[in-house]
C-alpha cells in the first residue's frame, strides 16, 4: 500500500486527480490517444514503483486528459507475464487508478481466434475468461484497503459497460462479436494441439493479459469490461506461422473502430 500511496501522490502533484475512466491499451493500439485532449503524458519511468514496459509496440506512458466532460487516464502500454514481471506487479497500474478515483475500467488486446467464425480484424467483447496464467494478482497477503480476501468473480465484466458498448457498437455500424478469452503465460504462441484443447475447454479467443488486470479490478470493485482484436485465426487443421509484423498490421488497422467506440462510449458512462 505504501508503495501505491506514492505512486498516487506522485500523479496528484502531476494533476491528474478526479479520474473518470481508466483505459489500457493492448499491442498495437494506440488511436484512442488521437482523439484525447491530453493534458499530460506521464513517461512510466518517471511515476515511483511502476513497471515499465519492455515489449515493441507498447509505448511505456500514462496519458491523462479528457474525452468529452471526461477526465480519461489511459496506459499506453501494458505489462505482461512473460516480460518477467509479477502479477501483482502487472495490477500495479489498475491499483493506483483506482486509488485516482476511477470509476470505469476499459481493456483491449488483440488475440487469436479459437472460434473460427471469427475472422482477422474482428471486435469481440470478453464476456467471460479462463485464467491459464500461473498464479494470481490476489496471492499472498490481503491488501483490505483495496477489498475483500475472496473477491466473487460471478460476472467479471460489468454488464452496465458490456451494454454500452453493444448499444454504441450498434449505433456506429461496427460489428462486435462477444466470446470467452483463455490468458496464457506466452511469449510463444500454441501448438496444435493447444488450440484444439483451448476449443474443448470452452475458449474463443486466447492472449497473454487482461485477465489479470481484470481480478484486480473485481478484488476493488472497480467495473471493467474488455474488447479484443482478432489478429490472427488459430485453426489447427490449417496452422500456418505467425507473423508478428502481420499481427501488428492487423491490430493497426482495426485500432481506428475500436478507438472510435471507446470514445464515443466514454462519453456516455455514467
Amino acid at each position: 500500500m505504501e508503495e501505491l500511496e506514492k505512486a498516487k501522490a506522485y500523479l496528484v502533484s502531476q494533476g491528474v486527480t478526479n479520474v473518470d475512466t481508466g483505459v489500457v491499451l493492448g499491442t498495437g493500439l494506440h488511436h484512442l490517444v488521437n482523439l484525447m485532449d491530453i493534458v499530460h503524458t506521464i513517461p512510466y519511468s518517471s511515476i515511483p514503483h511502476f513497471p515499465v514496459s519492455t515489449v515493441a509496440f507498447h509505448e511505456g506512458n500514462l496519458i491523462y486528459g479528457n474525452i468529452g466532460n471526461k477526465k480519461v487516464l489511459v496506459m499506453q502500454g501494458r505489462f505482461h507475464a512473460y516480460e518477467g514481471y509479477s502479477l501483482q506487479q502487472i495490477v500495479f497500474p489498475i491499483r493506483v487508478m483506482k486509488l485516482l478515483g476511477t470509476k470505469h475500467l476499459l481493456l483491449s488486446n488483440a488475440a487469436g481466434g479459437i472460434n473460427l467464425t471469427y475472422k482477422k480484424g474482428d471486435l469481440v467483447l470478453i464476456g467471460d475468461h479462463i485464467n491459464l496464467q500461473n498464479g494470481n494478482p490476489l496471492s499472498g497477503k490481503n491488501l483490505d484497503e483495496l477489498g475483500g480476501r475472496f473477491p466473487d468473480m460471478s460476472e467479471p465484466y460489468s454488464k452496465y459497460i458490456c451494454q454500452a458498448l453493444k448499444t454504441k457498437a450498434t449505433a456506429l455500424g461496427i460489428k462486435l462479436s462477444d466470446g470467452v478469452y483463455a490468458a496464457v503465460n506466452g511469449p510463444n504462441l500454441e501448438t496444435k494441439a493447444e488450440y484444439r484443447y483451448l476449443k474443448i475447454i470452452g475458449t474463443d479467443l486466447v492472449g497473454m493479459s487482461t485477465v489479470p488486470e481484470v481480478i484486480a479490478a473485481n478484488h476493488m470493485q472497480l467495473p471493467c469490461a474488455a474488447i479484443s482484436v482478432i489478429t490472427d485465426e488459430c485453426d489447427p487443421d490449417n496452422l500456418k506461422p505467425v507473423n508478428i509484423a502481420e499481427i501488428i498490421e492487423v491490430a493497426g488497422k482495426a485500432d481506428k473502430k475500436l478507438s472510435l467506440l471507446f470514445y464515443e462510449t466514454i462519453k456516455e458512462l455514467k
